[in-house]
């Protein structure tokens, strides 16, 4: 089909308005399951402490009637420590860029922060359930929280020379093996026999797909339409409670972390907060800056199923 003779076309024009949306579209991660679900706490020094203690073995022993008392030895409370970090995110925009009009947004330096803001949480999430070991820090170094991995002693099942003392200190990663649902169950046991009640369980998208394998699902009775393949498992319920099932893209893949979210607290020393930065020149700097660590109340209410396999 042959075109019009002389019809002015968009290839000749000069003039004409660019289309920009008004849409400005961002698919980047921004769930912090493990962050959103604890509690949260202030605190008054980098250094933070806590107390968690255990009941005496339970006994099922009578005693002698007329008996004379032994006084049984009192126990002591245990003293756990972390440390607060510091953690920033900033923006900087030149005056010409604030006075315009840009597509989508009401401000270049709001929406910088608001993306930033989104970026600093996701820091956190990173920070507090990975493994980072607990860092006092010095004038050179930064101080870090010790993540949720460097608490779990009591509950847990690692691979070949995988191992872990607790108390903040990074564990050692051992050989990877696949997650297994008799991996799952053998933490759980060891969550329930040392009194511990974990209702979730982090996990990176290669591990939540295995989950969704588990032969248990096999036999499980699906109400769903014709249209419908229902694949997934969002609770598992084991013999020792309901586990809430949740993918995260910040937690470790090789580890499925199981959180009773009860017991574990974000203690914060200077909660979120915006701080003009001194102009240069022509442009504005703003910060955003939080300072904060890990409570966890009690390790041994929590567990991990550590040294997956990732693919």
């Amino acid at each position: 089909m042959a075109k019009v003779t002389n019809a002015f076309d968009t290839y000749s024009a000069t003039s004409d308005r660019e289309q920009l949306s008004n849409v400005i579209y961002n698919i980047s991660p921004q769930s912090t399951p493990f962050m959103s679900a604890i509690g949260k706490n202030s605190i008054k020094n980098v250094v933070f402490d806590w107390q968690s203690e255990s009941l005496p073995t339970a006994s099922g022993a009578g005693n002698l009637e007329g008996f004379e008392l032994s006084r049984a030895a009192s126990t002591a409370t245990v003293r756990n420590s972390n440390v607060a970090m510091i953690s920033k995110r900033d923006a900087t925009v030149t005056g010409s860029q604030q006075a315009s009009d840009p597509a989508g947004k009401k401000s270049e330096m709001a929406h910088q922060l608001a993306i930033m803001s989104k970026a600093l949480k996701r820091d956190m999430e990173t920070a507090l359930c990975q493994k980072g070991a607990k860092t006092t820090g010095n004038a050179t170094t930064a101080r870090v929280t010790g993540g949720f991995e460097s608490w779990i002693t009591s509950n847990d099942s690692r691979g070949t020379n995988g191992a872990s003392t607790g108390g903040g200190a990074a564990p050692t990663d051992g050989t990877q093996r696949a997650l297994t649902e008799t991996l799952l169950k053998d933490v759980l046991e060891l969550c329930f026999t040392n009194g511990g009640e974990p209702s979730m369980a982090i996990c990176g998208p290669v591990n939540k797909q295995k989950i969704s394998g588990f032969t248990g699902r096999a036999s499980a009775r699906q109400m769903i339409d014709a249209n419908t393949v229902e694949a997934s498992v969002s609770i598992y319920a084991s013999d020792f409670g309901e586990l809430k099932i949740v993918p995260s893209n910040f937690s470790r893949e090789r580890s499925l972390l199981l959180v009773d979210p009860d017991f574990a607290k974000v203690s914060y020393l200077r909660d979120f907060e915006s701080v003009d930065i001194a102009t240069i020149g022509d442009a504005v700097t703003k910060m955003i800056v939080v300072e904060y660590g890990l409570e966890v109340s009690n390790e041994a209410a929590h567990g991990i199923v550590a040294d997956l396999t990732t693919s």
